[in-house]
């Protein structure tokens, strides 16, 4: 017979987890110090070549990854700032009832979380994203990036990894304890 007092209730936290909180704050932290480099020394639109596939290229974003929605006349704007806002505060909530042995999956989360949380600084104080990272090959160009999005990107891929590599194995393990 389960033991009630074990069921974590809604709000209960594991304070172990404010450093994958502190992870997000440093993607946020990185992400908003680079585009402050970007913005103060880079001239819109002029690319400053780096590698032979990537250039410093200022831009400005108005709408979702990869412009999505950018000429949608204004609306967007504030349909991505309520999304990002109300997606941080249920992984924030996530991150901290994420138990202890778990690894990538908390990792994943604070990466998206991050990079969620450096695009919404952006929207709100700037009205767009900035984006300064343009990788292209040839003639064929990526869209414009930032670290927010790299943050985004990368913890996207590791829940992925969590989800169909991982959690299988989770489950195996809790049933055979139940067995």
């Amino acid at each position: 017979m389960p033991n009630p007092q074990n069921k974590k209730g809604l709000f209960q936290f594991y304070p172990r987890n404010i450093i994958w909180l502190g992870l997000s704050v440093l993607a946020v932290v990185l992400d908003q110090w680079t585009k402050s480099i970007a913005s103060t020394h880079l001239i819109y639109s002029d690319p400053v070549p780096v590698l032979p596939f990537l250039n410093w290229t200022l831009l400005h974003n108005y709408g979702a990854a990869f412009s999505f929605l950018s000429d949608a006349g204004g609306w967007q704007h504030y349909l991505f700032t309520s999304l990002a806002a109300v997606v941080s505060v249920v992984f924030i909530v996530w991150i901290m009832r994420m138990p202890k042995n778990m690894l990538i999956l908390p990792l994943a989360i604070a990466l998206i979380l991050g990079g969620a949380i450096g695009n919404l600084i952006d929207r709100v104080s700037l009205g767009y994203v900035v984006d300064f990272i343009h990788v292209f090959y040839q003639d064929k160009n990526f869209p414009a990036f930032n670290l927010a999005d790299s943050s985004i990107s990368l913890g996207v891929v590791l829940l992925l990894i969590d989800t169909f590599f991982l959690e299988k194995q989770r489950i195996l393990r809790a049933e055979q304890q139940h067995d």
